[in-house]
């Protein structure tokens, strides 16, 4: 097949173009060379979150990679069979000297669609960032990102074994996916339609700290749950103190509304009131919940490439659209074709449609 190029200074500019690309070729057994990688980022190339997704997309397919080191700008991948179902490790912390707490959650970005469509079920232990910035935190692939690939027939699990903040890593993630079993035929992920997420059912969370006073969490927890109560919501988040290598806070919120969840987080930094964080969390939350769309900006990104592998009309409204949205989709359309039409603009609200095959 021919081999799909990509130049990843495109749109967002960081690894989100290099995690779909992996994704889409391990599923669609195309060769893939991404040029430019995180060319849009103070630090570009491959780094040992990027890496390791690269490594472990690999070792799926037992794909012949170039380009595979840190610092890489250009990486070509070739996949040399489909994607086996098996029990892998990723340690993300290994891939460079001195450690690494980069995100586990995103290198489940690369690996979690070709483990659904590999036949039997995979356990992946993960090793790194469970809890950092500038990615999904676990509770949120837990409790927002899973529940809904489930609607379109993805059947995994996640389970917290340690935390891991930025930047001393040191977490653990346990991965089960269940693929096919013999004789189920042709497996495809079902479409969905999110375009309304109905009433508010429930809204909790966790202010978290680790090697800090549980004072820090309790005043967390307190400025969340009272900016909740007053704007007429739920206000149950808890306050607790977790098991980390090293230290760190941040508050995680999740809205469970009759047919979406959505979720909002902040970490705390140095300098900076643990009030101050409650309230970045909060906001980001309530911005969604006054809209009237059905997906979060987060879950929106995250959609996309489950939607491009589904055969049929899919479509979803979200908050906002986002440059990983947009860059998302253009990755995709590398590999299905045009099916995609985005409906709105930049920073402003949206849907997103996906013709079928």
């Amino acid at each position: 097949m021919s081999m799909v190029a990509l130049d990843g200074s495109y749109g967002e500019g960081g690894g989100q173009i290099l995690r779909s690309a992996l994704a889409l070729s391990v599923l669609t057994g195309r060769p893939v060379r991404v040029e430019n990688i995180r060319a849009r980022r103070p630090n570009p190339g491959l780094q040992a979150q990027h890496l390791s997704a690269v490594k472990a997309a690999a070792m799926l397919c037992r794909a012949q990679v170039q380009g595979a080191a840190l610092g890489s700008t250009t990486l070509t991948f070739v996949p040399q069979s489909p994607p086996s179902p098996g029990t892998y490790t990723v340690d993300v912390g290994a891939a460079r000297a001195g450690g690494s707490a980069g995100s586990v959650t995103l290198i489940l970005q690369a690996i979690l669609l070709p483990l659904a469509y590999a036949p039997g079920t995979s356990r992946v232990t993960l090793r790194g960032g469970t809890h950092v910035p500038w990615s999904p935190p676990f509770h949120y692939v837990r409790d927002v990102w899973l529940p809904c690939l489930s609607r379109m027939g993805l059947h995994a699990e996640v389970h917290l074994e340690r935390w891991g903040w930025y930047p001393v890593g040191g977490g653990e993630i346990q991965l089960d996916v269940h693929g096919p079993l013999e004789g189920e035929g042709l497996y495809r992920l079902k479409p969905i339609v999110l375009d309304q997420r109905g009433p508010l059912r429930r809204l909790w969370g966790w202010a978290a700290v680790s090697h800090l006073p549980l004072e820090i969490a309790k005043r967390m927890a307190g400025r969340a749950n009272r900016l909740l109560r007053e704007a007429g919501l739920p206000d149950e988040v808890e306050a607790i103190q977790v098991e980390s290598p090293g230290p760190g806070s941040g508050i995680f919120l999740i809205a469970e509304y009759a047919h979406i969840r959505a979720g909002a987080s902040a970490y705390g930094k140095k300098g900076v009131p643990a009030e101050k964080v409650a309230e970045e969390a909060v906001a980001e939350l309530l911005a969604f919940h006054r809209s009237n769309a059905a997906v979060d900006p987060h879950l929106a990104d995250q959609l996309i490439l489950p939607m491009a592998l589904s055969p049929g009309v899919s479509r979803f409204t979200t908050s906002r659209i986002t440059s990983h949205l947009l860059t998302s989709v253009w990755v995709a359309c590398h590999f299905v074709g045009d099916r995609f039409e985005v409906l709105g603009e930049e920073g402003g609200p949206g849907e997103v449609r996906v013709h079928p095959l």
